[in-house]
């Protein structure tokens, strides 16, 4: 009504008014009335922004790849920005009179990529690939430092990258390239695996040759024990031998010097008595025979005396004409001799 404006911002916009070419009114937040054919309203959005990008970049061994990420940025100047871009309100107090607000996050992002790209080309492509971490430090770093941001009263918050791709080719190389090598160590992990369990038989192949070696020692052992055991009863059954044989040697001694004790008795027990026969035959040794013979006639057996008497008529037989001897005449002598 009769040119007179209201507007009322919110905290996170920073708003300028101009009149005639003078500052009227700025900050944060602010609600007022205005005479609207002679003022400007410049609104600058303070808060926080994302702006997404994607990046092609190319690195030092020369191949491409695509950056994806998302930055986050802050006004931290309202009114030097304001000075160098167009945040005029339209009349509707929802849009703006130029393209310039719309046209901040992308030079935000042209700059980051400036930073983005001295960083990717100072790596080749498979270190640049894992390095993401490693190159938002460096952007982040950088940006603190960079005059044109600070130029624009801009202040980097954020700056992630979501990712790191390559062209399809090299893409495909590369999944190649590690499929391989991926092949090739699940090859050596088979290999290793086989070589382990070939060592785990080789170990239980030899702890079962010790062991049979342990066994066949303790048989050994066992055989010669029972060897030195077999000796020592054999040295015992010697040892009683020896002293059974002593024994039977000394008893032998013995029996030796009884036999020649009894032989040297029985020699003098004979010399004796060929000493005493000689003596009683010694008297008799001049006598004839006969008168022997008539001393010992009432001694001597009459079958003695008899058969004496026919061995001396046979010595005489050729004296004797003729002589009967009947059995009645010797049964008859005899008979006489035993009354």
């Amino acid at each position: 009504m009769f040119g007179i404006s209201y507007i009322k911002v919110d905290p996170t916009t920073f708003v300028l008014h101009y009149s005639n070419g003078q500052v009227r009114r700025e900050g944060a937040g602010l609600s007022f009335f205005y005479f609207a054919p002679r003022s400007s309203i410049v609104a600058v959005p303070a808060g926080s922004a994302d702006a997404p990008f994607i990046f092609s970049e190319t690195t030092s061994d020369f191949q491409a790849v695509t950056l994806q990420g998302q930055l986050t940025y802050r006004i931290v100047d309202p009114k030097k920005l304001s000075g160098l871009l167009n945040f005029t309100l339209a009349t509707n107090h929802k849009s703006y009179v130029s393209e310039d607000p719309d046209k901040l996050p992308q030079r935000i992002v042209n700059l980051v990529q400036v930073l983005t790209r001295a960083e990717v080309q100072r790596l080749p492509l498979r270190s640049a690939l894992t390095s993401s971490d490693a190159i938002v430090l460096s952007v982040m770093t950088a940006a603190r430092e960079s005059k044109a941001l600070a130029a624009l009263g801009v202040e980097l918050l954020a700056f992630s990258i979501l990712g790191i791709r390559p062209t399809p080719e090299m893409s495909k190389a590369l999944e190649a390239e590690m499929r391989e090598e991926l092949q090739r160590k699940a090859d050596e992990a088979i290999y290793s695996r086989r070589n382990a369990a070939v060592e785990q038989e080789r170990k239980i192949k030899e702890n079962e040759l010790n062991t049979e070696i342990a066994i066949e020692e303790k048989k050994r052992q066992v055989r010669e024990a029972q060897m030195d055991a077999e000796i020592a009863v054999e040295e015992k059954k010697r040892q009683v031998r020896e002293i059974q044989m002593n024994a039977d040697i000394a008893m032998e001694q013995q029996r030796q010097t009884l036999v020649k004790t009894q032989a040297e008795n029985k020699k003098t027990e004979a010399d004796a008595q060929a000493y005493a026969i000689q003596a009683v035959v010694k008297p008799l040794a001049g006598l004839d025979p006969k008168t022997l013979l008539a001393l010992a006639a009432r001694s001597i057996d009459p079958r003695v005396m008899v058969a004496m008497g026919f061995q001396e008529m046979a010595e005489n037989a050729a004296k004797i004409g003729q002589l009967n001897i009947s059995p009645d005449l010797l049964d008859s002598l005899l008979a006489k001799r035993e009354r």
